[in-house]
């Protein structure tokens, strides 16, 4: 087995709960690791014996442009998408964090993590 991890993609999206949020938007990062079978593309140095870290993106940058209330959500969708479209993907790890959150204090990010 091998570990693909994509790391600090960042997104400007309008998930939240309150309405500011869905008006105004934010930064979000996420952070991807996702368990697969490299040896194939290892021997072969094939694209095509690997998982395509392109299309990879590009499964989650069209999930982040879809509004989800919560985090929760949207961390679901994303995992769900790319076990659909890339059976290959054993074990998918994914972080999505929300940048200054508006929660009345100075915070950093607050991030929800799910894998399956």
């Amino acid at each position: 087995m091998g570990i693909i991890e994509i790391e600090g993609m960042e997104f400007y999206g309008f998930h939240g709960h309150y309405d500011v949020e869905q008006l105004v938007g934010n930064r979000f990062m996420v952070d991807v690791r996702i368990e697969t079978d490299c040896s194939k593309a290892a021997v072969s140095d094939n694209l095509s014996d690997a998982l395509n870290y392109q299309l990879l993106y590009a499964a989650i940058q069209k999930e982040m442009q879809i509004v989800s209330n919560l985090l929760e959500n949207l961390v679901h969708r994303i995992i769900e998408s790319i076990k659909q479209q890339f059976p290959a993907a054993q074990n998918v790890y994914v972080k999505v964090s929300k940048m200054n959150p508006p929660m009345g204090g100075q915070i950093d990010r607050v991030s929800i993590s799910m894998n399956r």
